[in-house]
């Protein structure tokens, strides 16, 4: 089993209680692993042995800026080309497996932990030659240009990016940056947030960004809006612009999380 949660659908059976944990209101959102169901799944258009659980959107009352799945491609499935709207960029970041990635005819083979940013424009493609599953995050997002500045592709692996620790925490609070935060050529980051346990944000952040946070390992207790609410691996939270926030990391490991924001552009008004 790796180290990244991934959600592996099934049925809970007829004797299962229907409470869970999932939450929507109109600040944050909070759909817990234990919904993530067979039943929910949806098929991709190009996609062959492939299903994917779709947890932002960009509607009403929800996600604003991006879109972000949970993608499971069975052995010989995948896609020749997986991006099929213009002017969109993606992230994908891998939980589960490996998958050949085809960008702009450049064959990468990503395992667990694989990181790419796939450019506005840019052509990709997907195949699981293995004879496992996959499982991968795909975030996606309308790229804003910016004159003089333009988003490259890449191909990384969370191993290979060296964490950044946090002012004043004694190394409990890291974050795995794979991008510059201010290369202005780049207007979203999709990151790795890492809590010891016992480590905490100890404010409450209220701020101009939009968030996607997933839950790769771990617990903690996080605030959204005003309130507590306890998370751990497998849960996805949305969390709208201004809405206060903070964690305490559960223990007894790490509590690390997947993070999408929107950044480094004007406030459109027009």
């Amino acid at each position: 089993m790796g180290k990244y949660y991934s959600p592996t659908g099934g049925l809970p059976p007829q004797t299962h209680l229907t409470t869970e944990r999932a939450i929507v209101t109109e600040a944050y959102t909070v759909i817990p692993k234990g919904v993530m169901t067979d039943i929910v799944t949806s098929n991709l258009p190009g996609f062959s042995n492939t299903r994917s659980w779709i947890i932002a959107r960009p509607i009403s009352g929800f996600a604003t800026t991006f879109s972000q799945l949970i993608v499971e491609i069975g052995p010989g499935g995948g896609a020749p080309k997986a991006e099929f709207e213009a002017g969109v960029e993606g992230v994908i970041f891998v939980t589960r497996g490996k998958v050949n990635l085809t960008l702009d005819g450049e064959l990468h083979r990503l395992e667990e932990g694989g990181y790419a940013y796939l450019a506005a424009g840019a052509e990709w493609g997907l195949e699981n030659v293995s004879d496992d599953v996959v499982s991968f995050h795909w975030i996606r997002k309308a790229y804003e240009r910016l004159e003089g500045h333009e988003a490259k592709s890449f191909v990384t692996n969370e191993k290979d990016v060296e964490p950044t620790s946090m002012p004043d925490t004694n190394d409990a609070w890291k974050t795995t940056r794979f991008t510059d935060s201010n290369d202005l050529a780049h207007d979203m980051q999709v990151n790795i947030v890492t809590f010891q346990p016992g480590g905490v944000i100890p404010f409450p952040e209220t701020h101009v960004m939009e968030h996607g946070l997933y839950v790769l390992e771990g617990k903690a207790m996080y605030l959204l809006n005003n309130d507590w609410v306890e998370v751990e691996a497998g849960d996805f939270m949305w969390l709208r612009a201004f809405c206060p926030q903070a964690c305490y990391a559960g223990g007894p490991g790490e509590f690390r999380y997947l993070l999408y924001k929107d950044m480094n552009r004007q406030v459109r008004l027009t």
